[in-house]
């Protein structure tokens, strides 16, 4: 059942806000144009870091030895990562001789969700109705549901248990003769599942420990594990959801309130009808794996090559690629890129603008109708002025970036425009003296010149 506030806002206070935001609205414009210019010098700096890199970079055939050849060099070398490390979750007991080691802990919880309509009253004042309402889900950490505004809902959530997000990678990681930095480790990916095998002491004490919370928040119960069937009908709050408790895993344990299986521990009554409280936890690690760098060679390990503008750049990409391939890619995402920040230069610009004439329809709100009007011609004037000013922008930051190209383009449009506006002058008067001429040659027949 939903439930609902409604607030208030005098004329006053509202016309007081507008004209606060005013200040805002100059902060978002300037910080809308200094992002349009700094992205285009961005762009045309990494594009022709990409270039200067894709020229001198040689490839790096043979990793099994390191070859003094190629030191300082930028190279493409394809081979595996591996690595003798053992990763270790010392909480969990949980360990693996991997790249990276993960865990991730999520809670079922109850949230809130609001949503908000507000209108103008006559006379200036602004009526809200927020509409609160409440469902169950998994989230990333407990929810306070001491905040909810709902007092029906309120101390509602509570925890079997409570744990953080651990993420581990190996110290060494070895790419043939060479080992790759924390960078390049940090660029590996591919997490898979582990199959957990977690000694039964353990799983007897965290029983223990989540019985006792279980029972100070519900009380002594009689555990009965419900079928998936069931679930629907305990709680129709239930979402669908892609992690999924392997029931069959040839690994699973299970006591009253700990559950494990396949690469998760859960932490509830039933795996199979959850409720507030429980909590799962399922680990992955990334396992070695072919890999293809580009990056500068210095001794047995790489760093990143510098290019004249002082842009740097090293990738690692999963599998084996050559490096026209990387390049292209890298081409690309720098494009889009471009192409993104344009976009939120833009509509920041439009919302700075909008924010400082806010203050002119906000004190036209004594007549919603006139405000209203009032509000769509400011916003439309706000967008157009926004768009032309951030062309303006983007066209001053190519000339400064790239001046032989602004320069070439203003030398066209220059030339376009003496054309049209001399050269078109012109032609028309030679049409108009043709005409003339014409007129002249063809003379109607009248009585004067019989």
């Amino acid at each position: 059942m939903a439930y609902t506030e409604t607030t208030t806002r005098s004329y006053g206070s509202r016309v007081g806000s507008s004209f606060r935001g005013i200040g805002a609205g100059f902060m978002l414009f300037i910080a809308g144009t200094a992002l349009l210019w700094w992205n285009e010098g961005r762009a045309v700096k990494t594009d022709k870091m990409l270039n200067e890199a894709e020229g001198v970079t040689v490839e790096l055939e043979d990793i099994s030895r390191v070859d003094p050849e190629y030191d300082g060099k930028l190279v493409c070398a394809q081979g595996f990562a591996t690595t003798n490390d053992s990763l270790i979750d010392s909480e969990f007991g949980v360990g693996a001789k991997a790249i990276k080691l993960a865990r991730k802990v999520e809670y079922y919880q109850w949230v809130e969700e609001s949503h908000s309509e507000s209108r103008d009253k006559l006379g200036g004042s602004e009526e809200t109705v927020t509409t609160f309402t409440y469902k169950t889900q998994w989230t990333g950490s407990p929810v306070q549901s001491s905040q909810f505004h709902d007092p029906a809902y309120q101390g509602k959530n509570y925890v079997l248990m409570t744990a953080e997000d651990n993420q581990q990678q190996a110290q060494t990681v070895t790419f043939g003769a060479y080992t790759l930095n924390e960078s390049q480790v940090n660029s590996i990916w591919g997490d898979v599942p582990i199959e957990l095998q977690i000694d039964d002491q353990r799983l007897k004490s965290w029983d223990k420990n989540c019985q006792t919370v279980y029972e100070r928040y519900n009380g002594k119960k009689v555990i009965a594990h419900a079928a998936p069937q069931q679930a629907v009908a305990q709680n129709d709050s239930v979402v669908a959801d892609s992690v999924v408790f392997e029931e069959n895993a040839s690994n699973r344990k299970d006591y009253d309130y700990v559950h494990v299986a396949g690469n998760m521990i859960y932490y509830g009554t039933s795996t199979a009808s959850p409720q507030v409280g429980d909590v799962r936890i399922t680990f992955t690690k990334v396992m070695p794996a072919d890999v293809t760098i580009i990056a500068k060679a210095k001794g047995n390990t790489f760093t990143k090559f510098k290019a004249k503008n002082g842009k740097t750049f090293s990738t690692l990409v999963m599998g084996k690629r050559d490096a026209a391939e990387i390049y292209e890619s890298e081409h690309e995402a720098n494009n889009a890129f471009l192409w993104i920040f344009r976009i939120v230069g833009i509509l920041m610009v439009i919302s700075g603008l909008k924010g400082i004439f806010a203050f002119l329809e906000t004190i036209l709100k004594v007549v919603p109708f006139v405000a209203n009007i009032i509000g769509w011609g400011v916003g439309a004037v706000c967008t157009v002025i926004g768009v032309v000013w951030s062309l303006i922008v983007i066209a001053l930051a190519w000339l400064f970036y790239r001046p032989l190209i602004g320069i070439g383009l203003l030398a066209v449009a220059g030339f376009l425009i003496w054309v049209f506006a001399f050269k078109g002058k012109d032609k028309l008067k030679e049409m108009a003296a043709k005409r003339g001429q014409a007129g002249q040659a063809v003379q109607p027949v009248t009585p004067e010149n019989v």
